[in-house]
């Protein structure tokens, strides 16, 4: 069990973070099966870019199937002004997601681990239910920003909300892109909100607050070691920068909402084949 000062940081502060709660022995069937992803991805097919920086207009419809895929997305500095790979295949991706969860069973046994039953009841939620998950690898020199956004803004359900656990895979520190916080955050305005329609089928990111993002004053690195979680709010600004170093950075993300919880048809992320994935 958690200790009462886990929930106190997280209620006061938005985020928590658990120190080593997984073993190394405990990623590297991940680690493995991610690599599989990664040598059957056929970058010739699909040469689908992910980056925060646009206002999230590179999103496409190889995207939005995601939801209920296992789908790679590039770098957007592994590709040449011809739209070639500049570099080896895998050192050219940004992130494969967003079913993992469902469809491969490493992942689905990882997912089971008890601790993440653990941290979603020491959040307050009873009987957690999982939407989707992220494998990010934050790759050497070119691992791209991950500008300043709230979860709820892409993944909108009512309360109590989704609430996102980050899974350092490798050690993540302000040299490779390690996370940034706002403490407390997780009060502040929601500032955008991304909304897929029939005329919009892509999505369109929309604005809501003017509410200024964390400055360097106000925000914290999030510096822990691999095997480390990081559970926090979805309306906590967070961001990572460019990844600059000789050393990746890889991480497995989860999204949970409460069983139950509404979702909203706006929502990019859609359940509409695969069966809820509860933990329980």
């Amino acid at each position: 069990m958690l200790d009462e000062q886990f929930a106190d940081h997280y209620i006061k502060h938005g985020y928590a973070v658990i120190e080593n709660a997984v073993t190394v022995e405990q990623l590297k069937p991940i680690v493995s099966a991610a690599g599989k992803i990664v040598d059957d991805f056929d970058v010739e097919k699909h040469r689908s870019v992910f980056s925060t920086l646009h206002q999230d207009k590179d999103r496409d419809r190889y995207f939005v199937e995601s939801a209920e895929a296992v789908h790679c997305f590039l770098e957007e500095g592994a590709l040449d002004s011809e739209g070639r790979l500049n570099r080896p295949k895998n050192q050219a991706i940004n992130k494969f997601g967003h079913a993992m969860h469902d469809l491969v069973p490493e992942f689905a046994a990882f997912c089971r681990l008890p601790i993440f039953l653990t941290a979603m009841r020491a959040v307050g939620f009873a009987v957690p239910e999982l939407w989707q998950t992220m494998y990010i690898f934050k790759q050497p020199k070119i691992g791209g920003e991950v500008r300043w956004h709230q979860d709820a803004s892409y993944l909108i359900a009512d309360d109590p909300g989704v609430v996102g656990v980050w899974v350092a895979m490798e050690d993540a520190d302000r040299s490779n892109g390690c996370l940034w916080m706002q403490p407390g955050g997780q009060q502040s305005p929601l500032r955008e909100i991304f909304e897929v329609t029939d005329a919009a089928p892509t999505g369109v990111l929309r604005q809501l607050d003017d509410t200024p993002w964390p400055d360097g004053s106000q925000a914290v690195p999030i510096e822990v070691s691999a095997g480390s979680l990081v559970v926090f709010d979805d309306r906590m600004p967070h961001y990572s920068s460019q990844n600059q170093s000789a050393k990746s950075r890889q991480a497995f993300t989860l999204h949970f909402t409460e069983s139950g919880t509404a979702w909203s048809k706006l929502n990019w992320l859609q359940r509409r084949q695969l069966t809820p994935f509860v933990l329980s």
